[in-house]
C-alpha cells in the first residue's frame, strides 16, 4: 500500500517514519504505475474526508475536500512540468519538486486553522484563561504536526530542503486563499460575487435534495452543541420512561 524508509539502527528515524506516515490518516493508499513505483494516490481518494461529508453534509468541509483535491492536482501538474528530480541520495522515484506530503498539510492546516480561528466556538470550561489555553494547544498541535510531517520528509531523504518549503508554502498559499474564497469573504461581503456563488452551492436543488447545510453560518460551533442537547432531551426521556416501568 505504501511504504517509509527509516534507519534501523535509531528510533528517532523510526518516530520520523511513522510521523511522515499519518497523512495516511486523511487519505487511502494505492499502487500506482507511475514509474515502477508505489506511490500514494491522495488524488484518487480521501475516506476520512468522505466520511465527514457523508456524515454531516457540511458546505464547509465539502470545500475543504475539493480545495485538497485541486491541491493534489497542482502538485501532480507541477512535478510533471518542472520535472525536477529527488535528491542524488534519495532512495524515493518520481519528480520531487514540490514536495507532495508537505503541500498536503500546508493546506491541511492553514485552512483548518483559519477556520477554527474565524468561525469555531469550542465548547467553554467556563475560565476564560482554560479556554485560551486549550484552543492555543489546538493551534500548536495542528502547526507542530505539519511541521513534523515536512521535517521528515528531509531526515528520510525523500526531498531537498528547497523542496519540501515550496511544497509546504504552496500548501499554505493554496489552504489560506481558498478559505478566503469559499468561507471568509463571502460571509464578510454576502453580496459579492463570492457570497452569491457560495449561496447557489448551499441552496440549489441539487445541494437541498442532498441535505447540504452550512453549520457555521447558524450555529457558532456548527451545531454540535445543539445536537447533542437535542439527543440529551431524548435519552433523559426515555431513561424517564425506562424508570417509570419499572417502578410500576
Amino acid at each position: 500500500m505504501t511504504w517509509a524508509l527509516d534507519d534501523d539502527s535509531s528510533y528517532f528515524s523510526l518516530v520520523l517514519a511513522l510521523i511522515t506516515l499519518t497523512p495516511i490518516l486523511l487519505m487511502v493508499c494505492t499502487v500506482s504505475g507511475h514509474r515502477s513505483c508505489i506511490l500514494p494516490l491522495k488524488q484518487a481518494y480521501q475516506p476520512a474526508y468522505a466520511a465527514l461529508a457523508v456524515q454531516t453534509r457540511e458546505y464547509l468541509i465539502i470545500m475543504m475536500w475539493a480545495g485538497q483535491f485541486a491541491g493534489e492536482g497542482l502538485n501532480l501538474i507541477l512535478k510533471h512540468a518542472i520535472k525536477q528530480e529527488r535528491p542524488s541520495y534519495s532512495a524515493a522515484n518520481g519528480y520531487g519538486f514540490p514536495s507532495s506530503h508537505s503541500q498536503y498539510m500546508g493546506y491541511f492546516t492553514s485552512f483548518l486553522m483559519l477556520h477554527l480561528y474565524f468561525r469555531h466556538r469550542f465548547t467553554t470550561t467556563g475560565i476564560r484563561s482554560l479556554d485560551q489555553a486549550f484552543r492555543a494547544a489546538i493551534y500548536l498541535a495542528l502547526a507542530a504536526w505539519a511541521l513534523v510531517v515536512a521535517y521528515s520528509r528531509y531526515y528520510l531523504h525523500y526531498h531537498s530542503v528547497a523542496q519540501i518549503l515550496w511544497g509546504f508554502g504552496i500548501g499554505v498559499a493554496l489552504g489560506v486563499s481558498f478559505y478566503l474564497v469559499c468561507e471568509l469573504l463571502p460571509r464578510r461581503r454576502p453580496k459579492s460575487i463570492f457570497g452569491t456563488l457560495k449561496s447557489f452551492l448551499v441552496q440549489n436543488p441539487i445541494s437541498t435534495w442532498l441535505q447540504i447545510r452550512d453549520g457555521w453560518d447558524v450555529w457558532a460551533d456548527g451545531g454540535r452543541e445543539a445536537e447533542w442537547l437535542r439527543w440529551r432531551a431524548e435519552w433523559d426521556k426515555r431513561r424517564l420512561s425506562d424508570s417509570s416501568k419499572k417502578t410500576t
